[in-house]
């Protein structure tokens, strides 16, 4: 579905607002920094700069949401539950915030639903919205590694370079803290390296 620059603004004030009230305020400012880079990788990549600052405010507005509100939320996108996700439910939170997305504020932009949705592991195939956000989240300036030199390094990359780069970093950091790895996540690596 297509929507009207005054439209997505409108949208994005009300989840916004939504937001400020339902996330710390850390969340909140990581949020915003999230939405803040998504435009300008848009804006780097000739892709609607509103659109991707929306899908930023959106991402994380189910992080603090209980378990049990959250897998009931899941449940409508009929998509299986991984083994990490049953483990750790508050992963759940890109998936609850897409059903939440179209329910509670009448949205339907699949190319954003599915950024959303998949922002946490990321996922083969995915659309550019979908590579934006994935990106913005791991490399918005609030984040500890992420220096001006990175960032002008990082952003003179295609956008497939550019997120090659962000998941061997970060699949990098979760094998060395041992952390489980999503298949997803190494799925969508393999991909992106081969395209």
């Amino acid at each position: 579905m297509e929507y009207s620059g005054d439209q997505i603004l409108l949208l994005t004030e009300k989840v916004r607002a939504y937001l400020f009230n339902v996330v710390s305020e850390n969340r909140y400012a990581h949020s915003v920094r999230t939405a803040q880079m998504a435009k300008k990788l848009c804006s780097l990549y000739s892709m609607d700069q509103d659109l991707g600052y929306f899908s930023g405010i959106a991402h994380d507005m189910c992080k603090k949401l209980e378990d049990k509100k959250m897998l009931a939320l899941v449940k409508k996108d009929k998509k299986p539950l991984s083994e990490l996700e049953k483990e750790k439910p508050s992963l759940l939170h890109g998936r609850a915030a897409a059903i939440m997305l179209e329910e509670k504020f009448d949205f339907h932009d699949q190319r954003i639903l599915e950024a959303v949705a998949v922002h946490t592991f990321g996922m083969e195939g995915m659309n550019d919205y979908s590579k934006v956000l994935f990106i913005a989240d791991k490399i918005e300036p609030g984040r500890e590694h992420i220096t001006k030199e990175y960032l002008e390094e990082s952003l003179s990359l295609s956008l497939n370079r550019l997120l090659e780069k962000v998941l061997y970093e970060n699949l990098s950091f979760l094998e060395r803290n041992g952390k489980k790895i999503a298949p997803e996540s190494v799925k969508l690596y393999e991909w992106v390296k081969r395209i």
